[in-house]
């Protein structure tokens, strides 16, 4: 389950990361704030998701574990910040809302799903 995850978040974090680069308002779907180093961000984040779909089950549940962590701590700390910039990256409410989405799905496929191939 995290490989064939992990090769659907890097699919869709490399379009979202390109796509962001050719929108002129700065907000993709006219919702989500997007800049070049967040575009950069989620173009890392999908090859990243690539290349541990590569690397196997155990790899995948692993790049879900350290990738959920850290998009949670983006979402807490997105929230904290209100609608400042995070390390100079600017968000805005749904940003973080998508952000602490995608850190709980991430850590239950990392964490959840060890369990479950465990057990199996």
């Amino acid at each position: 389950m995290a490989k064939t995850l992990a090769w659907v978040f890097g699919v869709v974090f490399l379009l979202i990361g390109a796509l962001g680069f050719y929108q002129a308002d700065n907000m993709l779907l006219g919702i989500f704030m997007v800049s070049k180093r967040h575009n950069a961000v989620h173009l890392l984040s999908g090859a990243l998701a690539l290349l541990s779909a590569v690397g196997g089950e155990s790899i995948a549940r692993l790049y879900f574990k350290i990738f959920g962590i850290v998009y949670l701590l983006v979402a807490i700390v997105g929230f904290a910040m209100d609608r400042l910039p995070v390390l100079g990256i600017p968000l805005n409410m749904a940003d973080d809302v998508l952000h602490l989405v995608i850190a709980l799905v991430s850590l239950y496929v990392g964490f959840m799903g060890s369990k479950t191939t465990a057990t199996a």
